[in-house]
């Protein structure tokens, strides 16, 4: 008996180091805090908040090899307010990201809410990756169809990616959501680029259904880094029924000592019938801001955004208080940043 359990201990303890030899497991994450000032109309509001240059957020990720050129692998992902550590930005605890993949020679299937191949597309050309006052995102609108998934993150969703190896540069990938008896929590994107040294071009679609129709966007955006500059553009066609939302984006990315500076402007078009629903209107955002790499994992950064609105236009930089129809809304701040 004790031979049996000595034998069955050694087994265990080889067994246990075979999956360390093929397998990880890793805590990560990102605090994010900044003093920020901002400003809608003449209410000022001056604030301490979360998510100034990344989104705070913490997460566990892991890979087991399956030998064979096949990996499974997970991905969990939560975020935190900096400033009052509420977890799950008031949403789904695990919002940001909850999926297990297989990868191989053929690519990448994921299962489970995550971005959709639109949204990666769009933080591809905007300097601050849809996050904190330059968000290009802010001046985005759903139209009144409830859905924006086309340009955010999708529950029961199937995702493909092509493999990173063997296509000269080209990438690309497709995701399907599954209504699961609702019609409105159906989407779909896809999405296509190319990357190679200095140049990246990219396109993407999607449709994301509301009750009724559907919420449709294109969109293509082009990079090239000089070493001195990296400037970038992107151009983004909205359509819901006969509302129609036009926005171009021009940035720079240009390095500057232990840091960069990063700026861009935004010009978002509605047509007629968009201008007709209540909080979209033509607007504009500038964004220009810095970032001081203390170190790989730590920096300080500042920015400085302003939005533009007309007409019925309400669109608002990160943290301002809610706009009547057109006015102003400007914010500034100043932040450190640490991943781990």
């Amino acid at each position: 008996m004790k031979k049996a359990l000595i034998a069955l201990a050694v087994l265990g303890l080889t067994g246990g180091a075979a999956v360390a030899q093929s397998s990880s497991v890793t805590l990560f994450g990102v605090i994010d805090a900044d003093m920020k000032y901002v400003k809608t109309g003449d209410t000022k509001m001056k604030k301490l908040d979360s998510s100034g240059l990344n989104t705070s957020r913490f997460g566990v990720r892991g890979t087991e090899d399956l030998g064979g050129g096949l990996k499974a692998g997970f991905w969990l992902e939560s975020e935190v307010a900096a400033d009052t550590g509420v977890a799950g930005g008031g949403n789904a605890f695990w919002g940001r990201r909850a999926t297990v993949s297989l990868s191989g020679d053929f690519g990448e299937v994921r299962l489970g809410r995550n971005k959709t191949a639109s949204r990666l597309h769009i933080e591809d050309f905007d300097p601050y990756t849809a996050t904190g006052l330059g968000n290009v995102l802010a001046v985005y609108s759903n139209l009144g169809s409830g859905n924006g998934t086309a340009y955010g993150r999708a529950d029961n969703l199937v995702s493909y990616s092509l493999p990173t190896q063997g296509l000269n540069g080209f990438y690309g990938g497709v995701d399907v959501a599954a209504p699961e008896g609702t019609v409105a929590n159906k989407h779909q994107s896809v999405r296509l680029g190319y990357k190679d040294g200095a140049l990246h071009v990219s396109g993407a679609y999607a449709n994301a259904n509301s009750a009724t129709s559907k919420y449709k966007l294109a969109s293509v955006g082009a990079s090239y880094d000089f070493g001195v500059a990296k400037p970038s553009f992107s151009y983004t066609e909205g359509k819901y029924n006969a509302a129609k939302q036009s926005i171009w984006t021009l940035a720079v990315v240009v390095p500057l000592g232990q840091g960069q500076v990063m700026a861009s402007y935004t010009d978002a078009k509605a047509n007629v019938a968009a201008e007709a629903i209540n909080g979209v209107g033509d607007a504009s955002l500038f964004a220009i801001g810095y970032q001081y790499n203390l170190s790989k994992r730590t920096a300080l950064y500042t920015t400085f955004a302003q939005i533009d609105n007309n007409g019925r236009g309400r669109f608002i930089v990160a943290g301002a208080p809610a706009a009547a129809n057109g006015q102003k809304s400007s914010g500034f701040d100043v932040g450190v940043r640490h991943s781990f």
